[in-house]
């Protein structure tokens, strides 16, 4: 299901769209940030084609099909490549179809449905993240510079402190990180909060102790080659069997990492980047992404009208 042009010796950008916005109250995805109208995600793409991205595939539910068609293809006809991947909530083994459940079954799956239509070195990243150009640049010359058959791979990190709401909890990747720059671990925080000028992460007994702010974590910008993809789908089937029943269980990307990491295979660097990131969780965050967006238009980072 792709359009205009071949993907040519650049790497692939793929977007985690499928989520349903329960804590923001609507569709983020497709929100706009600006008085030109712009989403998040129209920043992130430009930024990814300004660094040589030439491919975009976005994961979304079947149903937005025709508008994610209509919202980014005339913006970007001639520009990149564009495919779309469908994370449905039946696309697992019959025997785990729940009715019940109305939320995706998390990145860690969205990542491996990508399977058929990644065949490059590609980034994912989540559609309602900000995380500026140099990002993209320092992701995409990362990328051009491994071969696609290296279990070598990477992740854009940001500092804890930078990535939390004023407005409540958010969910966050914690990262260990080697002395010489490389991923040891990466723990799917699904519960940090700021309370006044300390912040708090719920731990497994589900009570609240304090964590670094200068503690790394991925904000699931993260640079793979196709050989990801021998990973993670045993792993899955197991959270599946392990989670029968449980309507809200997720399976995380960093799940997938761990796996990876454990094997005696695969690298992952840690890529420092100097943007400040901004991202919209809830409904408050809005208004502190259409400044930061106005500024960043202001200072002439970005023009005005991105895709005229």
């Amino acid at each position: 299901m792709s359009t205009e042009m071949q993907n040519s010796k650049g790497p692939t950008l793929v977007i985690l769209a499928a989520g349903i916005g329960s804590r923001y109250g609507g569709l983020k995805q497709l929100d706009t940030f600006s008085p030109q109208g712009d989403t998040i995600i129209d920043f992130s793409i430009y930024d990814a084609i300004e660094a040589g991205f030439k491919k975009i595939v976005f994961i979304i539910r079947e149903n937005l099909l025709e508008e994610f068609k209509e919202v980014f293809e005339p913006k970007l006809k001639g520009k990149a490549e564009v495919d779309y991947v469908f994370q449905e909530l039946d696309r697992v083994p019959d025997a785990f179809v729940d009715s019940n459940r109305t939320k995706p079954w998390g990145t860690g799956h969205a990542l491996l449905l990508t399977k058929d239509v990644v065949k490059e070195n590609f980034a994912i990243i989540n559609a309602d993240d900000f995380y500026g150009r140099e990002s993209f640049i320092i992701m995409a010359n990362a990328l051009n510079d491994i071969d696609s058959d290296s279990y070598h791979f990477n992740m854009v990190a940001f500092q804890l402190k930078n990535t939390v709401s004023d407005h409540g909890y958010v969910s966050r990747g914690e990262c260990k990180v080697s002395q010489d720059g490389y991923l040891e671990d990466v723990t799917e925080r699904t519960h940090i909060e700021k309370q006044g000028d300390k912040i708090l992460v719920e731990n497994e007994s589900g009570d609240l102790e304090l964590i670094d702010p200068e503690t790394f974590v991925s904000m699931n910008f993260w640079g793979f080659t196709p050989k990801c993809f021998e990973f993670g789908w045993e792993l899955f089937n197991e959270f599946l069997e392990r989670s029968k029943g449980n309507i809200k269980a997720e399976f995380f990307i960093p799940t997938v990492v761990n796996e990876m990491l454990q094997s005696d295979k695969v690298s992952v660097e840690v890529l420092s980047t100097p943007e400040k990131w901004f991202g919209v969780t809830y409904k408050e965050d809005k208004a502190i992404a259409q400044t930061e967006i106005k500024k960043l238009k202001d200072n002439a980072v970005y023009p005005v009208h991105l895709w005229d």
